[in-house]
């Protein structure tokens, strides 16, 4: 499903100068696997996620994505898709699909999927974290995703939404769809079928959960 060689990313930074953000990641994940990657803060975690999704590209390394390498394909697209998205009602942000015969009702099932069916016409402000973190994974849901990338999806979240949120990951794992997941939780880490280690911009080590 994914493969990185020799991945490597800085950002210049007038105060700082040129930080190396990620420093050579070699890995591979498999189609069906739940992988957690963790790391401390500022470790690189969050910049290979990105890069993963395609929000940001490497300065130099492969990147291949279900066979197909991703070098220069420029992220722009994809960006503002998922700007689209944002609507105004949890009911309406995939409206976005209009070449789906009936785009609303692909919005509906997948807030169903996610437990919303009583929360459609309702409005941001007016969600808890936990039910706004399952809107952010309906996004996903929507196109019929066989990769799903969580960045801290229970951060904020008490120790009842981060259930939650982490028994629909599980659902969706069981139901064959590839998860990578950046987390600071050892617990939540150990629900995963293995745990990459960052620090520094390295891949330190991979083992099973």
């Amino acid at each position: 499903m994914i493969r990185l060689r020799n991945i490597q990313k800085s950002f210049t930074r007038p105060d700082q100068g040129q930080l190396d953000v990620l420093k050579g990641i070699d890995c591979e994940i498999d189609a069906g696997e739940f992988v957690a990657v963790v790391g401390a803060s500022g470790s690189g975690k969050s910049t290979l996620m990105n890069i993963l999704g395609l929000l940001d590209i490497p300065d130099q390394g492969d990147y291949e994505l279900a066979g197909q390498l991703m070098n220069g394909l420029a992220p722009d697209e994809l960006l503002t898709l998922m700007a689209r998205l944002a609507g105004p009602s949890a009911s309406e942000l995939p409206l976005i699909y209009s070449d789906a015969d009936d785009p609303e009702q692909l919005a509906v099932e997948a807030l169903c999927r996610v437990g919303l069916e009583n929360r459609l016409d309702h409005y941001p402000s007016q969600l808890s974290g936990g039910q706004q973190q399952r809107v952010a994974i309906a996004r996903a849901l929507v196109t019929d995703p066989e990769l799903i990338l969580a960045d801290e999806p229970t951060g904020n979240l008490d120790a009842e939404a981060t259930e939650e949120i982490m028994q629909l990951l599980d659902e969706l794992h069981r139901s064959g769809r590839t998860i990578v997941l950046i987390t600071h939780d050892p617990e939540l880490a150990g629900r995963c079928t293995s745990v990459m280690s960052i620090d520094g911009g390295r891949l330190l080590r991979r083992e099973a959960a």
